[in-house]
């Protein structure tokens, strides 16, 4: 299985990044292709076009069967940072992903901003999103297993139950 996490958070090896390292650590075995793009490491190349460094970073994506999408929660929303590389995609790209929307914040006032502003524009660009997103609750850090332990046991019930379905479906 190829898994990507994509962390949108502007400070490189964030804390947001640990949630989503976390969370994709329990839903994947060991020795799955995994690979992390920190985008706080290319903000400088973001908004090249053409650029064959975000080319291949979006094609990585693209052909993952599982994306942890990750961003902290900047005024109510996902980062600008995360939006740039996001928006290289055309709609319908990330066809044939599953993509798991994560947001960080402070508090849980913001907490429906995963569900009202990341996950429809993954599910815009094509990705098959497995219910809610998960807003992880920044000082509740120190319970990060406990919280990822029951994040990923939801997931892989979602993914189960659709996984299930699929081998009764009629699919050509």
């Amino acid at each position: 299985m190829r898994t990507t996490i994509v962390v949108g958070n502007p400070k490189p090896a964030s804390r947001t990044r640990q949630v989503a390292e976390a969370l994709l650590d329990r839903l994947v075995k060991d020795d799955a292709d995994r690979h992390v793009i920190d985008l706080a490491e290319y903000s400088a190349q973001i908004f090249e076009w053409p650029s064959e460094v975000m080319s291949a970073l979006n094609e990585r994506v693209a052909g993952s069967d599982l994306v942890v999408i990750a961003s902290p929660t900047y005024k109510a929303t996902y980062t600008g940072l995360l939006k740039a590389f996001l928006d290289r995609y055309a709609a319908g790209a990330l066809t044939g992903v599953t993509a798991i929307p994560v947001m960080t914040g402070a508090d849980l006032g913001h907490s429906m901003g995963v569900d009202t502003h990341l996950a429809p524009l993954l599910t815009e660009l094509g990705a098959v999103v497995p219910g809610r997103g998960w807003y992880f609750v920044t000082s509740s850090m120190d319970r990060l297993d406990t919280l990822a332990d029951e994040a990923a046991a939801r997931y892989a019930q979602t993914i189960g139950q659709i996984a299930r379905l699929a081998e009764g479906a009629m699919i050509p």
